[in-house]
C-alpha cells in the first residue's frame, strides 16, 4: 500500500496562502508543548483508532509527528480504514514556519 507524502516546505505555502486543509498531530502531549502548526488538531498515536469517530471519510487529512516515523504508521492504519490521508514527511523536525503554544 503506498501512502503519499507532503514536504514540510510544500505544507508550509499551503499555511501561508491560508489554503483550508485537516491537519493532525499525533505526537505525545510533551512533544505538543514546543509548539504545533497552527490550526492542527492534537490526537495522540494511541487515540488514534478510538477517535475514528471523530473523522470524516470525506475528508483528506495530513498527519504529522515529529520525524515522519509514526505519523507514516498512523497513515497507513487511516488508509486501511477507508479515510483519505497524506503523510508530512520530516515532520516537526523539518517544519521551519510558525508554531503555536497550547496552554
Amino acid at each position: 500500500m503506498e501512502i503519499r507524502s507532503i514536504s514540510t516546505g510544500k505544507l508550509l505555502k499551503m499555511v501561508e496562502k491560508k489554503q483550508i486543509f485537516d491537519l493532525i498531530d499525533v505526537r505525545e502531549d510533551f512533544e505538543v508543548a514546543n509548539g504545533m502548526i497552527p490550526g492542527a488538531t492534537h490526537i495522540q498515536l494511541n487515540d488514534v483508532p478510538s477517535r475514528l469517530d471523530d473523522l470524516s471519510k470525506e475528508k483528506e487529512y495530513y498527519i504529522i509527528c515529529r520525524s515522519g516515523v509514526r505519523s507514516l504508521r498512523v497513515c497507513e492504519f487511516l488508509q486501511e480504514s477507508g479515510f483519505r490521508v497524506m503523510n508530512v514527511s520530516g515532520g516537526m523536525n523539518s517544519w521551519f514556519g510558525e508554531k503555536i503554544y497550547p496552554s
